[in-house]
This record gives C-alpha cells, sequence and structure tokens, in this order.
C-alpha cells in the first residue's frame, strides 16, 4: 500500500526526533505544519510560523533536512517553505529553499582558496553578497541616512568615479556589513554584467597566503584587478599584515586607475588605522570617509517594529520602546533580543512583556555596571530580606509587610535602573505610576526619619553589590 505524502512527512519528523534534542525538536520542528506535496514537480510545501524560524532551519540543520527529505521522498525532492510574515492578518509567503543550501548534495566550498586564471573570466562570478542584506529591509533614520543615500546613488550609478572609494566606519553592530551588502546586491540587480565581490579582509588574508603557497600570487592578483565593484569588510583585520597590504595596494591601484568601485568597510577611520603604509591610508581617504553611528531611540524603534513585523511577533509599544532604550543602540543586540522573544513565544506561548524583555536583554546585551541590575534581581533581594514572595508582593494584598516590600521595590528599581514610573508600576504588582511615585515619596520620607528603616535600605542594597562582585 503507498503511503501518502503526509505520513511521509510524520516518518521525517520521526527521524529528526531522534537525531536533535527534545528542546530543539519541540522549539524548531514541532511548528512545522505540512501543507502538500506536488508529485509532479517533486515539490513538499510546508509551512512556519515566522521568518526567523525558516532562517534558524537553514543555518543549522541543513544537513539534517536535506537526509531525511532525500531519505523519505527521493533524491529529487525540492523543499518550500510557507513563512507566516503576519499572524494578524494571516499573510504568509513561499520561498523555495536554495538548492545549494537545503535538500540537495553541497558542493565543496572554494571560498579559502586562492582565485585562480580561470576564475578571472568566469561569467558566473558568486559575488559572495548575503540576498537578505538589501536597501529594501535597511531601515533609514538620522545615524544612517547620509552613508545609505550615498550607498543607494553609487549602486544606481556604478560608473560615475565620485566618491571612490567609499569608506564607511563605525562601531560594531550599527549596519555597516549590511549597508555594503546592500550596494553590492543593488548594483547586481540593476547591472547584472558587472563582476561585484565581496570580500572579509579576513578572507582576502587566507586566500592570499594560499597563493603565495602554490606560487600563484599573480593568478591572485590578475583575479582581483577584474573585479568591477570590490567590496571589502573589516579593513582593520589588516592591520600589521605588510605583505597584504603591499599586494591589495597594487589591486587598489589598478581598479582605482580604471574606473573601477571599491568600497571599504571598517570599524575606525582611516586615520586610526594603524601599522598601515601612508600610502594605501591617503588611497583610503582620497574619495568619501562615511561615519555610520549607533541608531538612535527613534531609528531603534522603526528597526524593532520592522523585526517584529517580519518575525509576526505581537509586542506592547511599551516593550519595544524598553528594548530601544536599554540595548544600547546595536542592531545585532535589537535583534538578539528579538531572537530571545520570539525563541520563549514558540517554545512557551506566553505573553511577551516588560519582565520577559528584560531578561532577554540582560542575556543578549553587555550593559554598563550601573544599570546590570534588573526587576527581577531587586525584587528578590526585597523579598529576601523581609522573608516574604515575589508572588506577594506582586498580589493586591495591603498587608502591612507586603506593602512596605512592594514600596521598597519600587523605591529601589526606580533608583537603580532608567525604567520609567509607568512601567515599574506594571512590573511590580501592575500598579499605575502615581502608585509608583506615591511609594518612592513614602521610602524618601521614612529615609529621614526613621534611622533602622534607612539602615535596612542600606542592607539591600549592599546585597546588591555583594552580587556584582
Amino acid at each position: 500500500m503507498e503511503t501518502s505524502p503526509k505520513k511521509l512527512w510524520d516518518k521525517c519528523l520521526s527521524l529528526i526526533k531522534g537525531n536533535v534534542t527534545e528542546q530543539q525538536y519541540d522549539t524548531w520542528f514541532r511548528p512545522i505544519v505540512f501543507e502538500k506535496f506536488d508529485p509532479k514537480t517533486q515539490t513538499l510545501l510546508v509551512k512556519v510560523p515566522s521568518p526567523f524560524v525558516y532562517e534558524y532551519l537553514e543555518q543549522n540543520f541543513v544537513d539534517l533536512l536535506s537526509k531525511v527529505l532525500h531519505h523519505y521522498y527521493g533524491e529529487k525532492v525540492r523543499l518550500t517553505y510557507r513563512i507566516v510574515t503576519d499572524n494578524e492578518h494571516k499573510i504568509s509567503q513561499d520561498i523555495e529553499a536554495d538548492p545549494a543550501n537545503a535538500v540537495t548534495p553541497q558542493p565543496k566550498t572554494r571560498a579559502n582558496e586562492a582565485p585562480s586564471l580561470l576564475d578571472q573570466h568566469s561569467a558566473d562570478l558568486d559575488s559572495n553578497l548575503n540576498a537578505h542584506l538589501t536597501f529594501n529591509n535597511y531601515i533609514e533614520g538620522d545615524s544612517n541616512k547620509l552613508p545609505r543615500s550615498i550607498g543607494a546613488s553609487i549602486a544606481e550609478h556604478p560608473n560615475t568615479t565620485q566618491f571612490n572609494p567609499l569608506f564607511i566606519y563605525g562601531p560594531s553592530g550599527c549596519g555597516k556589513t549590511h549597508l555594503i551588502s546592500a550596494i553590492g546586491n543593488r548594483t547586481k540587480q540593476l547591472y547584472p554584467q558587472k563582476r561585484v565581490l565581496y570580500i572579509s579582509a579576513k578572507l582576502f588574508q587566507v586566500q592570499f597566503t594560499q597563493a603565495v603557497i602554490s606560487n600563484r600570487t599573480n593568478d591572485f592578483i590578475g583575479f582581483y584587478q577584474t573585479i568591477d565593484m570590490l567590496i571589502v569588510d573589516d579593513i582593520q583585520e589588516w592591520m600589521g599584515k605588510g605583505k597584504t597590504l603591499d599586494t591589495f595596494f597594487h589591486i587598489f591601484n589598478h581598479l582605482f586607475k580604471n574606473g573601477k568601485r571599491i568600497i571599504l568597510a571598517s570599524d575606525r577611520p582611516p586615520v586610526e588605522l594603524k601599522d598601515m603604509p601612508d600610502r594605501l591610508l591617503t588611497r583610503f581617504s582620497c574619495g568619501l570617509i562615511a561615519e555610520l553611528e549607533n541608531p538612535n531611540k527613534q531609528l531603534c524603534v522603526d528597526i524593532l517594529k520592522d523585526l517584529i513585523r517580519k518575525n509576526g511577533l505581537n509586542i506592547p509599544e511599551d516593550v519595544i520602546y524598553f528594548i530601544a532604550e536599554n540595548a544600547d543602540g546595536s542592531v545585532r543586540d535589537l535583534q538578539g533580543v528579538i531572537n530571545g522573544l520570539l525563541a520563549y513565544s514558540i517554545t512557551y506561548g506566553g505573553e511577551i512583556n516588560l519582565k520577559l524583555a528584560e531578561r532577554c536583554i540582560k542575556r543578549a546585551v553587555k550593559m554598563e555596571d550601573k544599570h546590570t541590575l534588573t526587576v527581577d534581581d531587586i525584587v528578590n533581594s526585597v523579598c529576601n530580606h523581609y522573608e516574604v514572595s515575589a508572588t506577594s508582593i506582586n498580589s493586591r494584598s495591603r498587608k502591612h509587610e507586603l506593602v512596605v516590600a512592594r514600596q521598597v521595590s519600587m523605591y529601589l528599581v526606580q533608583k537603580y535602573t532608567r525604567i520609567p514610573t509607568s512601567r515599574i508600576g506594571k512590573m511590580i504588582g501592575n500598579r499605575d505610576h502615581s502608585t509608583v511615585i506615591h511609594s518612592c515619596t513614602a521610602v524618601e520620607n521614612l529615609l529621614k526619619a526613621n534611622h533602622a528603616f534607612a539602615e535596612e535600605i542600606a542592607s539591600i542594597e549592599n546585597s546588591f553589590k555583594l552580587k556584582k562582585a
């Protein structure tokens, strides 16, 4: 008797379950829903709850999915994801898994090998660009408006010599890689014949070392001199690498003299790149130096809302603003916090609130010492001191000992964190901001009038310092 496609999928899940941990299965595979299998095109369609789940599966379980699907559906199976992009309005999109990354055998990578003469005239040059990093999902704000605008102009008019080279610098997590990749992707979209190449400085150095070992340095240089738009990321990695810098100098000169585009990214401006020859630094500076700053609060909010929409999450406004205020203005940190909230939502199906956001921020972001205390840290210390439970503090009880513990908790949270009073009230007993203000005033007055009470508060505050130590 022929087995139905749905039952084959159930067998796939059963086999996968035996090869991953229980938590991995519950988090990433259980939410997958079988949609249909088309025997004519050998296409398997499955639905996943968000783009994040799709990307995580592609990045972390490619080999496992490939082997399991080949085993039950055959070598020609093609996997397509139906990704839910908006839960509220039931909006989804279908994306076919990349055959090179998903359910077809993966070719041996040549990324670390030095390019050869055969690569110089290859019509299908692999640009090494991340197709997901585009201008469409690069949110504009005050901190990136100028570099973004110039980058888009360069992509649309790559044959002009204005702003060549483009040197972009800024702190880690500010969006440099996204921007330079977006320039490359837009250029390839508008000018498919252009030879565009994105490469990290570290990989360039690895390739150069391989070329030297195999006595193919001329081939290596010759390949890079054929590029129409060369994009090099993290060039601060070359500081002190004399031979690599000398080789890049020759490549740079050739491209520049022939009107080819050069785009460089670094975590610091050219003037701060130590142990690099002046002749190269002057060339880095002769086009345009553009600084990318970490996003301000409003841009963080806009980025968060875009990430939330794409991941199909439902996050209250107050939580969004709390994350924006506390995530240190790094795009990577914002993504990390959203990933944490998404994983929690998928695993436990619970409400995403301020307390959960605070925990995720503490895990994802290295906060300054004076801001390392969380609401939970403070409430737990108060509970230990007064020998009450956190549940009772958050209750509606008006018992004297609980009222005191609640008021002290609100006072200390207000003193040791940057959380607004309205949010403190919601996080401690679901009170309004006026209750928090009243509690803080009551504690302050008691501190002035009651020496024993002041010593109690000092004891609780000392417990904070012990925890930090």
